[in-house]
């Protein structure tokens, strides 16, 4: 039960915030659409970076491996050459 918690507390908020806002007849302060569309891409944003955290490999390999990668030819060539 304790993993759904805070999800049943946000849940539980925001219905009352809505039964607040019904009965003083006040419009939400965001279109229900816009405002779930952005709170999936928040989601969404948090989601990758979680998982880009979770690929070392991968991000690694972007960032590093291929970028300043030299092979073992390349450094006896180097080494030849400063002979």
């Amino acid at each position: 039960m304790s993993q759904f918690q805070p999800y049943l507390l946000s849940l539980g908020i925001g219905l009352g915030v809505g039964v607040i806002y019904g009965f003083l007849a006040v419009k939400s302060p965001a279109p229900p659409i816009i405002a779930l569309l952005g709170l999936l891409g928040m989601l969404a944003g948090e989601a990758g970076v979680q998982w880009l955290k979770g690929q070392t490999n991968f991000v690694q390999s972007c960032l590093h491996e291929k970028s300043f990668a030299h092979s073992a030819s390349e450094d006896d060539a180097k080494n030849r050459d400063a002979t």
